[in-house]
C-alpha cells in the first residue's frame, strides 16, 4: 500500500503541536489517523483502546478534580466529558480533519467533518500515545485537552436535562415541583407533534414547549420554565425572603416533598 497522504497535506508535526505530545513511534500516529476507507491497515484495533484509556483518565481526572462529588454525580459527568459530541468539539479544536487519511469515497461523502469519525479517531489517537510512551503520558494528553473545557463548564449541572434542573432549582427555594400537561398535539400519527405546558402556580409561570414527543416537549417546556423562574426570584429576592419568614407555616404540603426524579 502506498504511504497514506493526509487529506489536505498537513504535517504530522502540526498536530503534535496542538497535542503537546510528540510520538516517538510516527507510525502509530498515521495508523490512528487511518480510517478503514482508506485500506486494510486502519484505526478500529486502537479505537477500541483507546476508549478504555480515555475513560480511565477521565475518570481519574474527575476523581482529583471534583473532590466531594458522588461515584454517581463523577459517573454522569465523566459520561457527557466521553460521549461522541465532545470528542468531536475537541476534535474541531484540533483541526483533525486536516490530517485524516480516508478513502475517496468516504471523503466525497463529507466524512472529513462526520463526528463519528472525528470522535473515534481522536480515541485512536490517545490509544497511540499510550502505546508510545504508557498511561502517565496519555493522561496528561488528556488533562490538556480537557482543562478548557473543565474551565468552562459547571460539573453540578453538566449532564441534567431540564426538567432536572428545573425541579432541583424550585425544590432549593421552597416552592413546588412544576406540573405538565400536554395541550395539544398536531399532525398525524406517525408525525405527530405534542405542546406541552409547564405551571408553576406559586410563581404564576406557565410556559409552552413543542417537540416530536411528549418527553422532548416537556424538555423544552421545562428550558423555559427554568429561565423565568430563575428571572422571576431574582428580580424580587428579598420580597420572597420575607414572605417565606413570616408565612412558613402556610407553605403547602408539597413544597416539602422530597425529589423524586421524573422517569417520564
Amino acid at each position: 500500500m502506498a504511504a497514506p497522504q493526509a487529506s489536505s497535506g498537513h504535517s504530522l508535526e502540526e498536530l503534535e503541536a496542538r497535542l503537546g505530545f510528540s510520538f516517538k513511534d510516527k507510525s502509530l500516529l498515521t495508523l490512528a489517523l487511518t480510517h478503514r476507507s482508506y485500506g486494510l491497515h486502519h484505526n478500529e484495533r486502537l479505537e477500541y483502546l483507546g476508549d478504555s484509556v480515555l475513560n480511565l483518565a477521565v475518570a481519574a481526572l474527575l476523581f482529583k478534580e471534583l473532590d466531594g462529588f458522588s461515584e454517581g454525580d463523577l459517573s454522569r459527568v465523566r459520561s457527557n466529558l466521553v460521549r461522541q459530541q465532545a470528542l468531536h468539539d475537541i476534535a474541531q479544536t484540533l483541526s483533525l480533519h486536516r490530517h485524516l487519511y480516508l478513502g475517496d469515497g468516504e471523503r466525497k461523502s463529507g466524512g472529513l467533518r462526520r463526528p463519528s469519525i472525528l470522535a473515534d479517531t481522536l480515541e485512536a489517537i490517545i490509544a497511540g500515545v499510550f502505546l508510545d510512551q504508557g498511561y502517565e503520558a496519555a493522561y496528561a494528553v488528556v488533562e490538556r485537552l480537557y482543562r478548557p473545557i473543565l474551565n468552562q463548564v459547571d460539573p453540578k449541572t453538566l449532564g441534567k436535562d431540564a426538567k432536572t434542573l428545573l425541579q432541583e432549582f424550585l425544590q432549593g427555594n421552597g416552592l413546588p415541583l412544576p406540573v405538565y400537561a400536554v395541550v395539544a398535539t398536531r399532525g398525524a400519527a406517525h408525525n405527530q407533534v405534542f405542546e406541552v405546558e409547564c405551571s408553576i402556580p406559586k410563581l404564576g409561570l406557565m410556559l409552552l414547549g413543542s417537540g416530536a414527543s411528549r418527553r422532548a416537549a416537556e424538555q423544552m417546556a421545562a428550558t423555559e420554565a427554568l429561565v423565568s423562574a430563575q428571572q422571576a426570584l431574582s428580580s424580587a429576592p428579598k420580597k420572597r425572603r420575607k414572605t417565606r419568614s413570616k408565612d412558613k407555616a402556610e407553605l403547602p404540603p408539597q413544597a416539602k416533598l422530597s425529589f423524586e426524579p421524573s422517569h417520564s
